[in-house]
């Protein structure tokens, strides 16, 4: 794919085949497993990015810290916060300092009072579903609100390819350069075209720079995102899931 933008991305590979799998999710603590395709996921995309946009005021270079582990809606909220052209920090450490803060129900007794004001809490529940229990005052539930946002999403970058995405301790990269990332470890990883990627490493986590989202995306490829991996299932799942390419912490 040589898509300039990872909005620009996503929408090649609507056009391309939108009912194949894109991300595919497995918690091997809970026996949770759901696959969303192309068309899936840019739903939940669109959704979320009319989310920040219109919901929660969000503009182009405005800072989002997302602070979720692994799951399949961090792959989410990762696009939704590109199609915005807003700046991405990871982890905890940066929700003081955040326009915009996404959190799991982990991080909710560490937010202060302004701090939950501008979060939206993701509860990782099976489905999406919403929380169990009350959230503290001023966060918002992300299944409570998101449903009633539209499937389509029509964007801004004001810098296009060169619109800062990622916030690192060296700097921002841009958009262009988190592509360039993408294929550089497709290509370190041996996935070619179509492959399909079976990993345990969260595309959120503030130790990497989204390359376990953005190496399958950018080869029109798909993701096997794992959750608590138990290894003894490894074998089994690279063959019903037709894996390419492994890239395993253990």
């Amino acid at each position: 794919m040589t898509a300039s933008t990872i909005p620009a991305l996503l929408s090649a590979l609507l056009g391309c085949d939108p009912a194949r799998p894109l991300v595919t999710f497995y918690d091997d603590a809970t026996g949770e497993r759901i696959e969303l395709s192309v068309k899936s996921f840019d739903n939940w995309v669109a959704k979320t990015a009319n989310l920040l946009r219109d919901g929660r005021s969000a503009e182009p270079d405005d800072d989002i810290s997302i602070a979720l582990p692994t799951h399949w809606l961090g792959c989410v909220w990762l696009c939704a916060a590109w199609a915005c052209g807003l700046r991405v920090s990871l982890g905890p450490a940066r929700i003081p300092s955040a326009d915009h803060v996404v959190c799991g129900p982990g991080q909710l007794d560490r937010l202060s009072g302004t701090e939950a004001e501008r979060t939206v809490a993701v509860s990782l529940r099976p489905l999406a579903g919403r929380f169990a229990e009350p959230l503290p005052a001023g966060v918002t539930d992300y299944a409570e609100e998101v449903l009633g946002y539209g499937d389509h999403f029509s964007g801004y970058l004001p810098d296009g390819p060169e619109t800062p995405a990622l916030l690192t301790p060296e700097g921002a990269l841009t958009q262009r350069e988190l592509l360039d990332e993408g294929r550089a470890a497709a290509s370190r990883l041996g996935l070619g075209a179509a492959g399909r990627l079976l990993t345990d490493t969260n595309p959120a986590s503030e130790r990497g720079s989204c390359c376990p989202l953005l190496a399958p995306l950018v080869v029109g490829g798909s993701l096997v995102l794992v959750r608590n991996l138990d290894p003894e299932q490894t074998a089994t799942r690279v063959s019903q899931e037709r894996v390419s390419v492994r890239m395993l912490s253990g």
